[in-house]
Order: C-alpha cells, then structure tokens, then sequence
C-alpha cells in the first residue's frame, strides 16, 4: 500500500486512466469490426459508411493519445484497401 501523499494520488490517476483506455480499446475494436463483417458480407454501401465513420474515430483517437498517428494511419490504410477490394 503506498504511503506517500503523490503515490495515492498516482494510483487514483492511473485508475481513472486505465478505465479511460480500456473505453477506447473497447470502441475502437468495435468500429474495426463493423468495417471487417461489412466487407465479409459484401455489402460496399455498408462498408463504406462503416470505414467513413471508423476513419474519423481512429483519427479522433490519435488526438486524444490513445494511439500513434502511423499505428492509426496503418489501421485506416489496411481498412480503406479492403473496402476498395469489394
């Protein structure tokens, strides 16, 4: 158990933090995932509804510092480059 006064208040933060995070893990494999069973399925409108909308959270994420800008451009390449594949 920590004892100092700053390591109390860093084990708060890193709480709130984690929780923040696994939100956002959680929101990003979802919009993935309706982009990948739009292209399963062959549905083209679908899927790029789904890219056009995963596109903006991806980058929305990189703002808030969940991901890396070349982590989220990768992601939205490989998405981009399946829906064309249709």
């Amino acid at each position: 158990m920590a004892n100092h006064k700053s390591s109390i208040k860093r084990i708060r933060q890193t709480i709130v933090r984690t929780e923040r995070n696994r939100f956002y893990r959680t929101r990003l494999k979802n919009i993935v995932k309706s982009v990948v069973t739009a292209v399963d399925a062959g549905n083209k409108e679908e899927a790029t509804e789904a890219l056009k909308v995963a596109n903006q959270q991806i980058h929305k994420f990189v703002s808030k510092g969940l991901l890396k800008k070349t982590t989220a451009a990768r992601k939205v390449s490989r998405l981009h480059k399946s829906v064309n594949a249709i």
